[in-house]
């Protein structure tokens, strides 16, 4: 099943026609989730609206090899953890991710060309199988730009290169795990009204929890921004969303986000109430793209919602039926 056809959707119906196709693909050529389907009984037939799709736990991802094709695998994404406590995420055709970060990126930013990428990723990079490294290894490529690249050790050359910033050149991206964002706002006072300061969440066990406007408060004094823009993505996706300010996410055309019930996760709960966080990536179409994740969120509008916090220990109805 090709998938480029995926990043055209312009409509709701659009998308609701492209999903309903890719659930009956994916529920006959994903074994895994074709079981899980089998586990809760469902007539695959009788699935007519998103609304009926039940989501994959994303723990599955952990245990078992998700793929709904038989073609080579190009890459394996790796979460963090110890082994055996990872997900892995095994993508047949990189080119699908490639091409949904970069459309994501252009829906909300614009061209990469128009930036100078500027990557503090020290825990992603002492790691391999990071997606995100590999998104932010391109991203700096495409930008074209010499000043782009990777900061591990070097902060003094960062610092250098955002304080000799003119605005006359390209837009500074500073894309950065929020520990080492957090040491970089208080090395020094920055003056960065003009950039955009983007943090992909984690502390790693590197500083204490923070809540976000906690953190996003620290950050806009110490760069001296009004906003601060995240980056809310994961090993299991090949697609993101981004919140440009107040913690508020959106999400490009080829996904969704729909909330569920903690106490019964196949009903799903109108916007403005809290609960588990199912997604649908139709980039993910080799492996699967119902998603529920182990995130608690709220949904705000039919392209917003907000992340609250995770399930310690989510116990999602159909999870051990595989788990062996």
């Amino acid at each position: 099943m090709k998938l480029h056809q995926n990043f055209n959707i312009s409509t709701r119906s659009d998308f609701e026609t492209k999903a309903l196709e890719v659930f009956r693909f994916q529920s006959e050529n994903c074994i895994v989730y074709r079981d899980f389907l089998k586990f809760l009984k469902v007539d695959i037939s009788s699935i007519l609206k998103i609304k009926d799709i039940p989501f994959l736990p994303i723990q599955f991802f952990k245990s078992h090899k998700i793929i709904s094709t038989s073609d080579s695998i190009q890459q394996v994404f790796l979460s963090s953890g110890t082994t055996g406590e990872q997900s892995r995420h095994f993508v047949s055709d990189t080119s699908i991710y490639e091409e949904s970060y970069l459309k994501g990126f252009a829906h909300f930013y614009g061209n990469i060309e128009d930036y100078i990428v500027l990557a503090l990723l020290p825990s992603y990079l002492e790691r391999d199988g990071s997606s995100l490294i590999y998104m932010a290894d391109d991203l700096i490529k495409k930008s074209k730009n010499n000043k782009s690249g990777f900061f591990l050790k070097n902060t003094s050359k960062l610092i250098e290169i955002i304080q000799n910033h003119s605005k006359k050149d390209k837009k500074i991206l500073l894309l950065g795990v929020s520990y080492a964002l957090l040491d970089l706002a208080e090395s020094q006072k920055f003056d960065l009204k003009d950039a955009f300061i983007m943090e992909t969440g984690g502390m790693k066990g590197r500083r204490k929890e923070m809540i976000r406007e906690e953190l996003h408060d620290v950050l806009t004094k110490g760069f001296g921004v009004t906003k601060i823009h995240s980056e809310y993505g994961m090993t299991e996706l090949l697609s993101q969303a981004y919140s440009k300010g107040n913690g508020v996410f959106e999400y490009p055309p080829w996904m969704d986000v729909l909330i569920r019930d903690t106490e019964d996760p196949l009903s799903l709960l109108p916007n403005g109430r809290t609960g588990g966080v199912n997604i649908i990536d139709l980039a993910n179409i080799n492996s699967c793209s119902f998603i529920a994740t182990q995130d608690l969120g709220k949904k705000i509008s039919t392209t917003q919602f907000e992340i609250l916090g995770r399930f310690d220990n989510t116990d999602i109805r159909g999870c051990n039926l595989l788990i062996q």
